[in-house]
């Protein structure tokens, strides 16, 4: 498994962490030409705006985990950012403005999405293994949930969120290693009890319920693959089953949305660029990053659908920056495409 190039990352404490970019691994950095990514039909993304630059400190910068606020603004993760710079921003699409949220002196938030019981917003700190809260302004920030899941610690990466506010966690655990020992956790409602549902997967990335709270879509990152687990209602597994095996070439499955026909948006890093799919597997679409412009980035995170509308917002990273890339998706957006 090849890996980042190590550097001096001060204020982010596990290299592994950032095995992930993207929360994956490295891939070659050019995109494929436009239309060769498979699927019907071609979705040209338009620039919305750049958020970030390269951190000199660290050498990279890494938009993940977009979610749409109460007041219609969009909050943004940046993994790479070191202490002092900001790790959580919010952006107003429309008039193309952003501003800091929240920093800390070690967080690698790799996700962020609000909670259908407190309100919060819920960070995952993929290093330290910690699920953090914040207010939704930002400030009170709060440790929900630490330490081990039967006796190993995680590497939280995604999470999702049931109707009772329970949270469900993909655990990359033993992907600096190039183990497949990464798991999906259930952690109750107020962090106090802490399940394994699956276990033995290669880097799990992307989750999502799907559009009923059947059953969660997963992404295993370093196997192209997408799973699904059937839950049985009473927070334990009825079933599960691969779903979709992702033609990615040198791209690797990110996070994963969800939109109110059941469709995924799959993120890719390795590429500019998001697979969609309907909920059977067929692939619909491809997402891309116009060919003039791809220069310089090397993934598509996630995307946020704003709710009840079309418009959505993904987050685009590479050495030429950090940026947002609007296009219109398939469904209208509900809490499946907002956040995680």
């Amino acid at each position: 498994m090849r890996r980042l190039p190590i550097r001096s990352l001060a204020g982010i404490t596990t290299l592994g962490a950032l095995a992930l970019a993207g929360c994956g691994t490295q891939t070659a950095g050019a995109p494929r030409d436009p239309g060769t990514g498979g699927g019907d039909r071609t979705l040209r993304a338009q620039q919305v705006m750049r958020l970030t630059q390269v951190h000199e400190q660290t050498g990279m910068t890494l938009l993940e985990g977009p979610v749409f606020d109460e007041d219609g603004q969009l909050l943004v993760v940046d993994v790479t950012a070191p202490a002092g710079e900001p790790k959580v921003l919010r952006v107003n699409v429309r008039n193309k403005t952003s501003e800091p949220v929240h920093t800390d002196a070690r967080g690698t938030y790799t996700s962020a999405q609000f909670s259908p019981y407190d309100g919060r917003i819920y960070l995952t700190d993929f290093s330290h293994g910690d699920i953090v809260s914040l207010a939704p302004d930002g400030g009170d920030p709060r440790t929900f949930f630490s330490g081990e899941v039967d006796g190993s610690p995680m590497n939280p990466d995604d999470l999702a969120f049931d109707r009772e506010g329970n949270l469900y966690v993909s655990d990359s655990r033993g992907m600096s290693e190039g183990e497949a020992r990464g798991r999906v956790v259930r952690i109750d409602r107020a962090g106090k009890e802490a399940t394994v549902l699956a276990d033995g997967l290669a880097s799990p990335n992307g989750i999502s319920f799907d559009a009923d709270y059947r059953g969660l879509w997963f992404s295993e990152l370093t196997q192209n693959r997408v799973s699904y687990l059937l839950l049985d209602g009473e927070g334990g597994v009825a079933s599960r089953h691969t779903a979709i095996r992702v033609d990615g070439g040198l791209a690797q499955t990110d996070s994963i949305a969800v939109d109110a026909e059941g469709n995924l948006y799959q993120g890719l890093h390795g590429r500019p660029a998001m697979a969609v799919y309907d909920k059977y597997g067929e692939r619909l679409a491809t997402v891309e990053v116009p060919a003039r412009a791809a220069r310089g980035l090397e993934s598509a995170t996630n995307v946020a659908i704003t709710p009840g509308g079309t418009s959505a917002y993904m987050t685009v990273s590479g050495p030429g920056g950090g940026y947002l890339y609007s296009f219109d998706a398939l469904g209208k957006g509900i809490r499946q495409s907002n956040g995680g």
